[in-house]
């Protein structure tokens, strides 16, 4: 009996990936910890490893093709002694099978034998609890078990009798802007869902695919926007990626949901100037080199501020308030085509050498799609520093399920008055995001506070 590849889990949120490519081929031979293909997920690209000695009999999942379902059947792999006619019944049973209807939504309190992320998970996806079997200890459904009875309950991507035709948004959108009827169009993407290139195919070969016929508009109709916005202008169209999507989806759940209130100071870092430099200037020249930054101290007192105020170090949710025991500091770093938060663990008991050497590491692994889930998912308070771009002072918006986010502007001279003179110092302003549901202003203003004299006097952080 071939062996089934399915579509892995890579997060505890993940429901759907890309096959960005395979590395293995139909007929090549694989071997336990061989890597079959890569998954890119909405931050980072994934390997896919075979578990299983064999050959590749059969790819179900063409490289290039979005939105597969986690546990969803992505390839099959024939065992020692199995010929390619086996494939031909294992193939056909690897696709889910379709059911009418979507199990009705259980609210999240009503299955105490589930963990609280599978239970907000499975009222999303519409999943019902009553009917999961639970992997986890005790019996509990967990959010892989949710994940994969939500990939089970997906329709196939074309009825059999040419019902509702199963489409991504994009190849949607393509179809209805160059006339071209999806149901005459054959999907290449998970259960024969339609997808872009399977448009883009057809419409350069006209004779493969008959257009809608568009329907005349009555003279009172306004113009689709989508001619307004092309007119004259030369432009193209950039699909949206994987990690765009996420970063639209969840920024304006953000906006729409938690109610920030944002709380500004100015701190004078003279002082971390010159410290900085002196620390740097003791730098060995050899493996053990290290050149700290200014963003390498406001991490640092960052996290010793939420120590000191552990109020602040919190997260909102339905069922009370979740109180971290130490300070994971989300430290968000600019990527090709978005941005990704890598997290430094427990940065209060950090010495800023360590900080530094791993922030650079965790940059460098961010920018080349190598991070791993658990470097980038989860932390407990974020930092977005766009001081190096010259930028004063701005608002960030709040990482949810996160309490608050700190906007670090860029360092500057301005004039200040000290003991009734004005002299020049080194200011930067750094502004507070705050979930107002978790965080209360008097809260926040006392955690801002105790940044302010961390970052001043940056000799009390060693303290």
């Amino acid at each position: 009996m071939p062996i089934q590849v399915l579509m892995p889990a890579l997060s505890p949120t993940m429901t759907e990936g890309k096959i960005a490519r395979w590395l293995k081929q139909e007929g090549d031979k694989v071997k336990s910890g061989d890597v079959l293909a890569e998954i890119e997920t909405d931050k980072a690209t994934m390997e896919v490893e075979a578990v299983d000695e064999g050959s590749l009999g059969k790819i179900l999942v063409a490289g290039g093709t979005e939105g597969v379902k986690v546990n969803t059947p992505i390839a099959l792999i024939l065992e020692e002694g199995e010929d390619k006619g086996a494939l031909t019944g294992a193939a056909a049973s690897a696709a889910p099978a379709p059911k009418a209807t979507a199990p009705a939504a259980v609210p999240a309190t009503a299955t105490p034998g589930a963990t609280p992320l599978a239970q907000r998970m499975a009222e999303q996806a519409g999943v019902n609890l009553a009917g999961v079997a639970g992997s986890g200890s005790g019996g509990k459904v967990t959010r892989n078990d949710v994940a994969a009875a939500a990939a089970g309950a997906m329709p196939a991507a074309k009825a059999n009798g040419g019902g509702r035709v199963f489409a991504s948004p994009l190849a949607r959108r393509i179809a209805e802007q160059k006339g071209l009827d999806l149901s005459r169009i054959a999907g290449s993407g998970p259960n024969g869902r339609i997808v872009k290139s399977d448009v883009e195919a057809s419409a350069s070969s006209p004779s493969r695919t008959a257009a809608a016929p568009a329907p005349r508009a009555p003279a009172s109709q306004p113009t689709p926007a989508a001619a307004v916005i092309a007119g004259p202008t030369p432009h193209h169209l950039v699909p949206h990626s994987t990690m765009r999507k996420v970063i639209a989806k969840r920024l304006t759940e953000s906006k729409q949901l938690v109610p920030h209130f944002y709380l500004t100071l100015d701190c004078e870092i003279d002082t971390l100037l010159k410290g900085r430099e002196a620390l740097n200037a003791q730098s060995p020249k050899d493996d053990g080199a290290y050149k700290l930054s200014v963003n390498d101290f406001v991490i640092k007192a960052t996290a010793m501020a939420l120590k000191k105020v552990p109020t602040a170090n919190v997260s909102w949710s339905d069922e009370g308030m979740i109180v971290y025991e130490r300070a994971d500091i989300s430290v968000a770093v600019a990527i090709p085509g978005g941005l990704i938060t890598p997290i430094v663990f427990d940065a209060a008991n950090k010495g800023l050498i360590q900080i530094s050497n791993e922030m650079r590491d965790l940059a460098k692994r961010a920018r080349d799609n190598k991070l791993k889930p658990e470097e980038f998912q989860g932390g407990t308070f974020s930092i977005s520093n766009l001081g190096m771009y010259g930028i004063k002072h701005f608002e960030a918006v709040i990482n949810p399920p996160q309490g608050g986010i700190l906007a670090i502007g860029a360092g500057e001279q301005r004039a200040v008055v000290k003991n009734g003179q004005v002299t020049a110092a080194n200011v930067m302003s750094v502004t507070l995001s705050a979930d107002h549901r978790a965080i209360d202003g008097a809260v926040g203003a006392e955690f801002i506070a105790t940044f302010k004299k961390l970052i001043e006097e940056p000799l009390s952080m060693l303290l």
